[in-house]
């Protein structure tokens, strides 16, 4: 049990007012257990004349004030780190790390003993010891009369009338909660760091003109950048503007348009609030993400990220006039959890140690007016220390080309305004000057080198000569002249065996582990794993998971900080030349991608001519293995697929930040995770288009069966190829049966392409879900994602719709026209 010193003034009728009472609070939050043992019911209204005082026990523990009915949610004060200021704030009761909701006084935390007290007046006034007044409610709508905490975890203040005066709902800070909504003008505030909960560096704001954005504030002032997430992309022109964000208690977000158009910030279809908490926070970091609790772990660390915005927010442009998500000149990386995290350069360090995100400085002098002092022709002064595919974007001031890389980093040396320098594509060279802002690690640069300028001596500027006396000098000559002239056999002997020893490491960890440098070593911040480690993860690979044309893929588990199932895919080295291709491609073009919908790579393994990618374990297996099966998937997961791969491509045509291909869209490339979230993978075929290209010239790639005309009409390759492939996989998932089965009884159903066709020709599609109940209940949603399908596999590309349509389509934000109807030529050009 823990002690609270909860000091609660009630005024009667008759002006008496109630003892202080010294409370225990017990686990059960239904009720107080007082000290004689006695249980009271714990508070579920405050009236005016209530207050609580910012006091804990030994144990650090909270002072609550009232409980909503079903004790989900607590509010009155919370310890800080330091334990002598505290945050008035509304939390969840169940979870033991009590997650904060809402706060009121995260700029100004309240010392140990201010006093929260309902005013008629004024409200909530948090007052501190000595008297100052540190926060209180703002436009009351008449005078409070008292207050109360809803289940849902929205505090309301009453007044006189008994209707609302004030609600923390419509005061949010970084958080939503189901059933919330946010309107026009409405914002939420980031905080500062994870525990300091002072405003923070990014907004999200639900503009006048109906579209949700997320930038990042200059502060101490209020100025905005430009947004780095908008919730319009590639609008239609039926489109109309938003009126409010909302947060439906089943966990589904989206903006409400007028005539009940819904623009979804995930397609995440919702889950029963019986079972999860959900809170969509807008986190110190600058990435909204909605977070579910099991409320059957309550007893454990239970939130999960469902899905959050920006995917990458390294690679957002956040601030043209500011640092970024990380501050100047740190250099930001996407981890994992689709979180960002800051480090300093080497050389550099904190300019404050407690703010990781904040900002670096050198940790050593460099300037024009220094360079002076040690002469401008004194360029040995300094060297570079080097990282690949890093890059401050915004921080250019010069760009030269053609430039080599000696003369690029040449240049920089001779230039006292630069800093770094950039060299990528061949022959560019940008130099940058401090400071640095917008840093990040970006795959897309394609090995790009960047070499920071360091001073050599980060000491200081004049070393000072030590003084040594002339006994100590011949006393060290004396020694030097024993040790290299009476011994010089013994010194060249020792320095023989040094280097022998040095030269066998070197090769033994060259053969063994795969990282001997050459001039075809990857360059990559993926783990380069040893063969021999992969080895004895997969238990020699012994557990097949699949095989195909290019390698065999086997399961795994191994240990990087803790234990985490692998696939490992061993490529065949009979055919070395085209798997060496494939290879790096893949590193490549995955090393590219940050999205919950496309599979991640953990590292690889270049040995010798061994080459294997080692991938997370996706336990359900394949798409292919789960539709075509005798037993039919669920209609709503096959629907959750269709939508997920959906993203996936949509993303990997217009978000990412170099445009791909995939080029090889199948179920047998579409991984399925434990709880069945989509994972696209086999990125071996895979086709890269610069920012200002929007077609490429190639030879064929692809699956028979999925594979567009254009292909075979020496067209140019866009991304409509992948689109083409998703119209057939769509087909195969919504009927369970693959595309080309030529042993059918009824020759006109062999291929399926074909048959819906005809089944469209004759206004109807059932005859392709005959037999799937749950398909034939949802009619109207299986025939619009039959003629999405349609859509898709038009013979001319520029009929077909971009995947961000097509994911607009499936949520229902653009209406799905009548498609028009393949030609012959289209339906049976590569089809036997």
């Amino acid at each position: 049990m823990v002690l609270l010193h909860i000091f609660v003034v009630a005024e009667t009728r008759s002006n008496k007012i109630i003892d202080h009472s010294l409370l225990k609070e017990t686990s059960k939050v239904s009720g107080v257990v007082s000290s004689s043992g006695e249980i009271n019911q714990t508070r579920r209204n405050i009236t005016v004349g209530d207050s609580l005082f910012a006091e804990t026990t030994s144990n650090n523990n909270s002072s609550t004030w009232v409980v909503s009915p079903l004790g989900h949610f607590a509010f009155g004060f919370l310890p800080l780190e330091d334990s002598n200021h505290f945050l008035l704030c509304i939390w969840y009761a169940k979870i033991p790390d009590k997650t904060v909701v809402w706060y009121a006084n995260g700029d100004s935390p309240a010392p140990k003993g201010s006093k929260v007290e309902l005013i008629d007046d004024d409200g909530l006034v948090l007052t501190a010891p000595n008297g100052e007044q540190l926060w209180k409610t703002k436009s009351l709508d008449g005078k409070v009369q008292q207050g109360f905490l809803k289940d849902n975890g929205n505090f309301v203040l009453l007044n006189e009338n008994h209707q609302g005066a004030w609600e923390t709902f419509k005061h949010p800070k970084d958080t939503l909660l189901p059933s919330q909504t946010l309107e026009k003008g409405e914002r939420l505030s980031s905080r500062f760091l994870e525990s300091n909960y002072s405003e923070g560096r990014f907004e999200m704001l639900l503009q006048m003109d109906g579209i949700l954005s997320i930038h990042a504030l200059n502060s101490p002032s209020a100025y905005a950048n430009e947004n780095y997430y908008e919730s319009r992309t590639e609008e239609s022109n039926t489109s109309s503007p938003g009126t409010r964000l909302v947060f439906e208690p089943s966990g589904y977000v989206y903006v409400l348009r007028k005539n009940s158009e819904k623009y979804n910030l995930s397609t995440w279809s919702g889950a029963s609030t019986d079972q999860s908490y959900f809170r969509a926070t807008l986190n110190f970091d600058g990435v909204f993400t909605l977070y579910q609790h099991s409320k059957s772990l309550l007893g454990s660390d239970g939130w999960s990220a469902i899905w959050s915005q920006p995917d990458n927010i390294c690679l957002s442009r956040l601030a043209t006039e500011g640092s970024g998500v990380c501050g100047f000149n740190s250099v930001c990386t996407l981890g994992s959890n689709q979180r960002p995290s800051c480090q300093c350069p080497k050389w550099y360090s904190l300019v404050d140690p407690n703010d990781p995100y904040g900002s670096c400085k050198p940790d050593f002098i460099q300037g024009c007016a220094e360079d002076e002092l040690i002469g401008k022709e004194d360029i040995a002064e300094y060297d570079f220390e080097m990282l690949i595919n890093t890059d401050w974007p915004l921080s250019d001031y010069v760009l030269l080309k053609p430039f080599t890389e000696e003369q690029c980093k040449q240049s920089c040396l001779e230039d006292c305004m630069c800093a770094v320098t950039i060299y990528k594509s061949g022959n560019d060279c940008f130099k940058k000057k401090l400071p640095l802002s917008n840093g990040r690690v970006d795959v897309g640069l394609n090995g790009a080198k960047t070499f920071i300028k360091v001073r050599k001596d980060n000491s200081s500027l004049v070393v000072p000569q030590a003084k040594v006396n002339e006994n100590s000098k011949s006393s060290l000559s004396l020694v030097a002249w024993v040790l290299f002239g009476s011994s010089s056999f013994l010194n060249v002997m020792l320095i023989a065996a040094l280097c022998m020893s040095l030269f066998f490491i070197f090769q033994y960890k060259k053969k063994h582990r795969g990282i001997g440098k050459s001039e075809n070593a990857l360059e990559t911040n993926l783990r380069c794993f040893g063969y021999e480690e992969l080895e004895r993860a997969t238990n020699d690979f012994q557990k097949e998971l699949g095989r195909g044309s290019f390698g065999v893929v086997y399961e795994g588990v191994i240990n990087i900080g803790s234990e985490i199932p692998i696939a490992v895919k061993k490529l065949n080295t009979l055919l070395f030349q085209q798997v060496e291709i494939e290879f790096k491609n893949e590193l490549h073009v995955i090393g590219l991608t940050h999205h919950k919908n496309l599979v991640r790579l953990i590292g690889y393994c270049e040995a010798e001519k061994e080459r294997l990618l080692v991938y997370e374990y996706m336990s359900n297996g394949t798409l292919a293995s789960l539709i075509f099966n005798k037993v039919k998937p669920e209609w709503k997961l096959r629907l959750e697929i269709a939508f997920g791969v959906a993203r996936g491509l949509a993303y990997l045509h217009e978000e990412c930040i170099t445009q791909i291909i995939h080029c090889d869209i199948k179920p047998q490339n579409i991984l399925l995770d434990e709880y069945y979230n989509v994972r696209i993978s086999d990125f071996g075929l895979a086709k890269l288009l610069k920012m200002n290209q929007s077609r490429t010239n190639t030879a064929i790639r692809g699956t028979k069966g999925y594979v567009a005309l254009e292909w075979f009409k020496n067209m140019p390759i866009t991304a409509k190829v992948d689109v083409f492939s998703y119209g057939v996989l769509l087909l195969e998932i919504i009927c369970c049966r693959r595309n080309v089965e030529m042993d059918l009884e009824e020759e006109e159903k062999g291929i399926l392409t074909d048959w819906a066709c005809d089944c469209y020709s004759r206004g109807t599609f059932d005859p392709l879900v005959k037999d799937d109940k749950e398909a034939l209940d949802d009619k109207r949603n299986m025939k619009k994602l039959m003629m999405i399908s349609l859509w898709c596999i038009q013979e001319d590309p520029s009929l077909r719709p971009t995947m961000r349509k097509v994911t607009q389509m499936l949520e229902g934000v653009v209406e799905v026209q009548p498609p028009p109807f393949p030609s012959q030529f289209s339906r049976h050009s590569q089809n036997p």
